[in-house]
């Protein structure tokens, strides 16, 4: 699309959606500013008709958010069957996305009651929304069980349920507490990734009538608009607190993406499972430029058009991040994506951690072997970021029909397997010189979860056991030493392995006493020793005191889910050579 009809485009699309209020009519033009855009009020009512961007995506983002939420069951007794007996159709609402295994969510839930009955929500809905079946919550029916009795607590609260997911899957919602915003129009206009307060709660419930926004005339803007030209209240990914599906604080990682308009590269990501959130902003342009402008942004400030992805390590890699990012943009196009033009939209991937760019380069370095032309996206220290203002934020999800060069339903295609780089190859450990050096805790903090197999995952994060006799490791006495699954650290080695016939690797003694961790376990009624690893914290089984008494009396009983035994022959060129002499030979 030609600069003058996406602003066009965005003019129409803002005529049909009501988008946040905008302070001055120059600030209509989308990702890209046409200069002669006012002077082709034809050429826009035809070019605004369809969407010019990508118009084969299988599933762009929902038009009619409020039509939905009213056909969705409601659990509360005594507030009505469905949404439509909570939801005025005339009035702003407000959504809390929320999960029973969410702690926060859980604490805020009397908080969020007693803004029912405040008045200064008197004109605006407020509803609560849960997804049975998604994202970790529980089954529809084991659901309604337990609300049913949590609901005395909160008689006025409504609760809605979408069995389907198909809202928090296509609004990017991946972390609990999350919020949206709909004007009395039903669209929406923001969207929050984590929690918010009963300030940003008020502001909200004043900036959502559109009759505030606009003069009557949804297509002219006023100076008394609402200032959504402003930056967003928080940079929720700093701000929140993110919760995974065993209601346990996510340790996010934070990688800056920079793909052409921002509009596409953050609904794209918001979609894919494991990041929990992407904003849109401005990064690594004129160092003393604090806090550009949009206008300042195209007028050549050298900022880029960038989308700060927040993500859980624990689902998903950088490399594989940055696989899908690779997947939606042109790598060897200079200052152009689609059919936009300019440096802003220059690709560029930035990071905040030195240790992401051996990954970046060899997951660059794979990418260029599928092109003849030179890659020319910037691998750089992020120098600045700065949020772009709210109506770009969510842009796609406030609406559907607006430019995007990007295809959104690839976000449900699975990458093919090959073409995420093998980040253990790339991270393969250097030779150690001695025992001391091998076994340093330092070699092996740079692990990924995101490739364990759901077995390996279950034993190792959730504290899983496997069944008795049913891995390989219990039956093999070939001489090696066993690491880590997660991590690689060094745990166990064949010269301390024995058949102790309970069904699971059993050793007397680990490869050196501080590579493992002994915590009291008292589940089901017993007491044990329960024995994690060092590094990665990764549960591995339990020691007892029945052991070989010629050699300590000690059996520690291990998942062979939780190791992977590295032979003797291989172990120089996999980076364990200096523990070879450890490993006794008959």
């Amino acid at each position: 699309m030609g600069q003058t009809n996406k602003a066009l485009l965005w003019l129409n699309t803002l005529t049909k959606a009501s988008a946040i209020g905008l302070v001055s009519a120059s600030l209509l033009f989308g990702c890209n500013k046409a200069s002669n855009a006012q002077t082709n009020q034809n050429t826009a009512q035809a070019a605004a008709s369809t969407n010019q961007g990508i118009t084969r995506s299988r599933d762009m983002l929902p038009s009619d958010m409020l039509k939905q939420l009213q056909t969705l069951p409601q659990l509360t007794q005594g507030l009505g069957e469905t949404g439509a007996a909570v939801i005025d159709s005339t009035k702003p609402t407000l959504v809390k996305f929320w999960a029973s295994w969410c702690p926060l969510c859980l604490a805020t839930l009397e908080e969020t009651h007693t803004w029912v009955n405040d008045a200064k929500f008197n004109d605006l809905n407020l509803v609560t929304l849960t997804s049975p079946g998604h994202l970790g919550e529980k089954a529809p029916d084991k659901f309604n069980a337990w609300y049913s009795v949590l609901e005395q607590d909160y008689p006025q609260l409504p609760v809605l349920t979408d069995t389907s997911g198909e809202l928090i899957k296509k609004l990017g919602v991946q972390v609990y507490p999350s919020w949206a915003v709909l004007d009395n129009n039903g669209n929406l206009v923001q969207l929050i990734k984590g929690n918010m307060t009963p300030q940003q709660a008020y502001a909200f419930a004043a900036a959502a009538d559109s009759s505030r926004r606009f003069n009557g005339n949804t297509q002219a803007v006023t100076a008394s608009s609402a200032d959504s030209s402003a930056q967003p209240a928080s940079d929720t990914a700093e701000s929140g607190v993110y919760y995974n599906e065993q209601g346990e604080p996510i340790d996010t990682h934070t990688i800056y993406l920079a793909g052409g308009c921002f509009w596409g590269v953050e609904a794209y990501m918001e979609r894919i499972n494991g990041i929990v959130d992407a904003v849109s902003g401005y990064a690594n342009g004129d160092k003393d430029l604090t806090n550009p402008s949009y206008e300042q942004v195209i007028r050549g400030s050298g900022h880029a058009e960038t989308v700060k992805v927040t993500f859980d390590p624990d689902k998903i890699s950088l490399a594989t991040v940055l696989t899908h990012y690779f997947r939606i943009i042109d790598p060897t196009s200079l200052n152009r994506q689609g059919n936009d033009r300019g440096i802003q939209y220059r690709s560029g991937i930035y990071y905040t951690d030195a240790a992401d760019k051996a990954v970046i380069t060899q997951v660059a370095n794979a990418q260029q072997a599928k092109y003849p032309e030179p890659i020319v996206v910037e691998q750089a220290p992020l120098e600045h970021f700065y949020l772009a203002e709210m109506y770009h934020q969510d842009y796609l999800a406030k609406n559907p029909n607006g430019y995007c060069h990007v295809d959104l339903s690839l976000a449900d295609d699975p990458l093919e397997q090959a073409s995420v780089p093998d980040q253990a190859s790339a991270a393969k450990l250097a030779s150690a010189t001695n025992i001391t050096e091998a076994l340093n805790p330092q070699r092996y903090e740079n692990f990924d979860k995101s490739t364990l197999t759901k077995e390996q995952r279950y034993i190792t994060q959730q504290s899983g056991t496997e069944r008795a006799y049913s891995h390989e490791y219990d039956n093999l006495y070939a001489p090696g030493i066993y690491v880590d699954v997660v991590s690689g650290e060094p745990l166990f080695s064949s010269a301390d392995k024995y058949d102790s016939q309970c069904g699971w690797p059993s050793f007397t003694q680990p490869i050196a006493s501080q590579v493992v961790t002994e915590h009291e376990d008292r589940a089901f009624n017993m007491l044990r020793i329960e024995i994690r690893s060092r590094v990665a914290d990764s549960h591995l089984g339990h020691v007892f005191n029945d052991g070989p008494k010629d050699r300590g009396g000690l059996r520690y009983c291990i998942n062979g889910g939780a190791l992977q035994f590295i032979p003797l022959d291989l172990m120089p060129q996999s980076g364990y050579g200096a523990l070879v002499e450890l490993i006794k030979q008959d």
